[in-house]
């Protein structure tokens, strides 16, 4: 039997506990915290308002190489670090003067695994952070369009703007929407797609000269194909010279010079044999060497010809032609001028070593890639638009035709 005492003292025991019990509950919750009167209320703690965006989500693995930053709203960027993952390499970056934003300074590598960590105060100076670890789009999953002119330059009235891309591209609509080409002279120009890799643009008549042309691209994340993604953004522009336009007369076997509509020089040249003749047609002037090899093995020639120091040479179709200096043509040969008797190309009067005031080296001086060398009168058929950058051997409305806009 218990007795009165002890019961007491074990009641006494229960409620002590209990009374911790409530307290721990209270302790471990959390939820309220005692203000200067002692009375029970709400916590003053507050998380950070600031709120930060990583462009590349974490665990992504197709990042941009182009326009992956960090953002915030509410706040200011204090810290912000990017490091290629596993290496402990530091990829420079800055913060913007308002604090808003960080981006890298240089493109991002392709199929590249990347850390970020960021942080940020809102105007409490309370810290947010955030971070992310992603791959940039691999070179399988992304195409490139190698393109010319390049940015900065001067070229001729026929010069095109010409992409090749890497990668076969099946939504040409898109990807031909994400380029742009605006001229300051005001001319339309349109797109032509030349197979499944190749993108011209160019305006219905030569450029007018004296005129800017201005290319966005804005290729970065655009499908050109299943799963495969543009990678590049960018703005290039060029300045159109001065208009020369070179006639070649295969008749006659001269050519005349014609700058902003006058004749200023008419030179005698050697275009291909009745063997080898030249094409007919416009062509463009897409390529220059003061000197260069040639071998006719690499164009279908066999070892009929490997001259390894050919003077002033100017590509005119990707296939081989060129208009170049001459300077074995008088061994056994009639005067220059005379007849033809090269493999197709147009030569003129050199002599070795690319020196001395020869035809030659007079027009590979007063001319710019982009000027447009137009041959006549050769037994030949007209070069293919495709066959190097000489589009203009198309109509308007067959070249129009070609466009996916």
């Amino acid at each position: 039997m218990t007795t009165p005492d002890i019961a007491a003292r074990r009641a006494l025991v229960a409620c002590a506990a209990l009374v911790v019990g409530t307290l721990t509950l209270t302790a471990c919750g959390g939820d309220a915290s005692a203000d200067d009167n002692g009375k029970a209320g709400t916590s003053s703690a507050k998380t950070s308002t600031a709120k930060i965006v990583i462009s590349a989500k974490d665990g992504s693995t197709s990042a941009s190489i182009n326009a992956t930053g960090v953002k915030v709203s509410d706040g200011k960027l204090t810290d912000v670090k990017m490091t290629v993952s596993g290496t402990g390499r530091t990829v420079p970056g800055a913060i913007s003067a308002d604090g808003s934003s960080w981006k890298p300074k240089q493109q991002l590598e392709r199929g590249t695994k990347y850390e970020i960590d960021a942080t940020a105060k809102d105007g409490d100076g309370r810290t947010a952070a955030a971070n992310s670890i992603f791959t940039t789009v691999t070179s399988a999953g992304s195409f490139i369009g190698t393109y010319t002119p390049d940015n900065g330059t001067t070229v001729g009235v026929g010069m095109p703007v010409s992409f090749t891309f890497d990668k076969s591209i099946t939504d040409k609509k898109a990807v031909q929407a994400h380029i742009t080409v605006n001229s300051s002279s005001g001319q339309q120009v349109a797109g032509h797609w030349f197979g499944d890799r190749r993108l011209d643009f160019r305006p219905q008549d030569y450029w007018k000269a004296g005129s800017k042309v201005t290319m966005k691209i804005d290729l970065d994340g655009v499908e050109g194909a299943k799963g495969v993604y543009g990678v590049q953004k960018k703005t290039v522009s060029f300045t159109v010279g001065r208009s020369q336009v070179s006639t070649v007369d295969v008749h006659t076997q001269t050519m005349t010079v014609v700058r902003d509509g006058r004749t200023i020089k008419t030179v005698p040249i050697s275009a291909g044999s009745p063997q080898h003749t030249t094409y007919n047609g416009q062509m463009v002037i897409s390529e220059k060497f003061v000197q260069t090899r040639m071998n006719g093995s690499t164009v279908g020639f066999g070892g009929e010809y490997d001259i390894a120091d050919v003077p002033h040479a100017m590509r005119l179709t990707s296939s081989g032609t060129f208009i170049h200096g001459n300077y074995w043509y008088n061994k056994g040969n009639p005067p220059f001028g005379r007849e033809g008797t090269s493999h197709g190309c147009v030569g003129l009067a050199d002599v070795q070593g690319a020196q001395g005031a020869t035809s030659a080296k007079w027009f590979y001086d007063n001319s710019l890639v982009g000027d447009v060398v137009v041959v006549k009168n050769s037994p030949d058929t007209t070069v293919a638009p495709d066959n190097g950058l000489n589009g203009w051997n198309m109509s308007w409305s067959a070249w129009t035709a070609g466009s996916a806009a």
